[in-house]
């Protein structure tokens, strides 16, 4: 089951020590030596981003799931990638969080739903 997160998300792009991702509605924030990159709503992206990209709408999968479930993401990542449809992911200890760009995310739900995917 997947169900829908509200918001249009921007996947942004800070250098390291950059404080500004800090006190942001984010959904995810990924940190590594050579970069800070949040996932934030759009209307919320701050102004001194070095990039950042717009135009994405977002679903989850609707469980906690379990480190030893296997294929879960593989087989909605397999649907949408043999109907050309590119996704971005973010995994959390619990779930799935996977964001496609807003022109075909209808297509999207539909394709998973087809695929016996409930859609909440």
């Amino acid at each position: 089951m997947v169900s829908f997160i509200k918001g249009l998300p921007s996947a942004i792009f800070f250098a390291p020590g950059v404080r500004a991702a800090i006190g942001l509605n984010r959904i995810y924030v990924g940190r590594t030596e050579e970069e800070v990159s949040p996932v934030c709503i759009t209307e919320d992206t701050p102004d001194n981003t070095l990039e950042r990209e717009d135009g994405w709408r977002s679903f989850k999968i609707q469980s906690v799931l379990d480190f030893s479930l296997i294929g879960i993401l593989s087989g909605i990542s397999t649907i949408l990638a043999e109907a050309k449809i590119g996704i971005f992911v973010v995994s959390t200890y619990n779930t799935d969080y996977i964001l496609v760009k807003k022109e075909n995310f209808d297509r999207a739900m539909r394709l998973l739903e087809e695929k016996g995917y409930s859609i909440v």
